[in-house]
């Protein structure tokens, strides 16, 4: 695709006061070659391979970044679903992996590691099963490893077995980092339909269907949009749409031209852009902000789903109309903790569990960094991500829920982890059971929408 230089430049130049960024630069990296004939040897083939490949990452990051004026949050590694690479019974070569894999973060520096994952939908391996059962150990006891597990698909419907699994796993992991406030739980996601070129942690994964190394990126500016948005005051809906759309047109260009030059000095391919309105802490860089923008009183009223589907819709637009390289997820996130303004709304009740579920059936994830009481029952936990992946399944759309159980405290209380994570109010949980239903097991049918061929 070609530039116009000075169109970018006038882009950043008028957008630099307004939180524009970059939010991750990711490296994906196929590990399948990497197999030995033990965990030994399979370690030190993941290790070797991402020294060699990932080493001129970080510098390469720092210098696109001056060049162009353009902040760059994180940098990020992707693997191939660690649960290939071992079988069953392989617990100790996970954690050797964890560990190994967190001082390599370190030491390059890059800030996560995501691919401590396993694809569930249909059924367990017995490397699916001995990766899930060590997550609670590994994502306790590591500071930049991720991990996510793919429960759902329109074509195969939910497993109920893996809902169940993973709340108790959940749980687990909550109470190995209850010194943290449950940090670990942070670093989890559970989804449907999960992308295969997701930039975005703690859901990152490099998948099958990929090159063997790739740069994706993932693009956010929440705080321009609110401020174009906030320049039309008495712009009728359509108008904002369009609004929307030409400025997600300019961020995603933006995106595109930092991910082809890192690409290219890192020597890999270029993979995507993932033009995802996510938020951080800061005030002013909010998705919350901008649907108050538009009008709603405050995020979670009566209208806001229908601000946020605008809003979603014109991102996937604009990103489109910018880019034939647009992936991901692409779209916005409502991570509640990482939303200083959505974590507000909470506060003064306008935004309760049950309207967030609301809200994913349009938006581009689902039940993000969601802090819930530490004595929630583990079924709870199974039903409420069951909730959610029925969403992405009968929509053929990717959903996902990162949750937080926090051990010692209720509904209402505050817990601050800091940094990109932020903090956020202990949301209620409905006190009425699905443990009955949920724990029948099996697996839900995909939907007759699967039924495509």
């Amino acid at each position: 695709m070609l530039f116009d230089r000075s169109e970018i430049l006038e882009t950043i130049r008028m957008l630099e006061i307004e939180n524009l960024d970059v939010r991750t630069v990711t490296l994906g990296v196929n590990l399948l070659d990497c197999r030995g004939k033990d965990r030994v040897e399979t370690n030190q083939k993941v290790i070797q391979k991402l020294r060699r490949i990932a080493q001129p990452l970080p510098e390469v990051v720092e210098e696109v970044s001056a060049r162009f004026g353009i902040p760059i949050v994180n940098r990020r590694i992707a693997l191939t679903p660690v649960s290939l690479l071992f079988g069953g019974n392989e617990s100790l070569g996970l954690q050797e992996l964890s560990f190994q894999l967190d001082e390599l973060a370190r030491s390059l520096p890059v800030d996560f590691i995501g691919g401590f994952s396993a694809m569930v939908h249909k059924g367990f391996t017995p490397g699916d099963l001995s990766l899930i059962h060590s997550l609670p150990d590994i994502l306790s006891k590591t500071e930049r490893i991720c991990g996510s597990v793919n429960v759902a698909s329109t074509k195969s419907g939910v497993n109920v077995d893996a809902l169940l699994l993973l709340g108790r796993i959940i749980q687990e992991t909550s109470k190995r980092s209850s010194d943290r406030d449950g940090i670990g739980c942070a670093k989890l996601v559970i989804f449907a339909n999960a992308p295969e070129d997701n930039p975005f942690m703690a859901g990152a994964f490099h998948g099958i269907g990929e090159a063997d190394s790739v740069i994706n990126v993932g693009v956010s500016g929440p705080g321009v949009v609110k401020e174009m948005i906030r320049r039309h005051p008495e712009a009728d809906l359509g108008q904002v749409a369009e609004i929307v759309k030409r400025t997600a047109f300019k961020i995603t260009r933006v995106g595109e031209l930092i991910g082809r030059e890192v690409a290219k000095r890192v020597h890999v391919p270029f993979g995507i852009v993932d033009l995802s309105l996510a938020p951080t802490s800061r005030v002013g860089d909010s998705v919350a902000e901008i649907i108050e923008a538009m009008g709603i009183e405050r995020c979670g009223g009566w209208g806001t789903t229908l601000a946020l589907a605008l809003l979603t819709d014109a991102c996937k637009k604009g990103g489109a109309m910018a880019s034939s390289s647009v992936g991901g997820l692409s779209g916005a996130f409502i991570p509640v903790s990482e939303d200083a303004e959505m974590t507000e709304a909470i506060r003064q009740k306008a935004l309760n569990l049950e309207k967030l579920e609301a809200m994913t059936s349009v938006c581009s994830v689902g039940l993000d960094m969601i802090a819930i009481p530490g004595d929630t029952p583990e079924e709870v936990i199974a039903c409420i991500i069951g909730d959610e992946m029925s969403i992405g399944v009968i929509n053929n759309k990717t959903t996902a829920v990162r949750i937080i159980p926090v051990q010692g405290k209720k509904a209402g209380e505050e817990v601050v982890w800091g940094g990109l994570l932020g903090g956020t109010v202990i949301m209620e949980v409905n006190p009425f059971s699905g443990k009955k239903f949920i724990t029948r097991g099996g697996r839900v049918p995909a939907p007759v929408t699967s039924l495509r061929n």
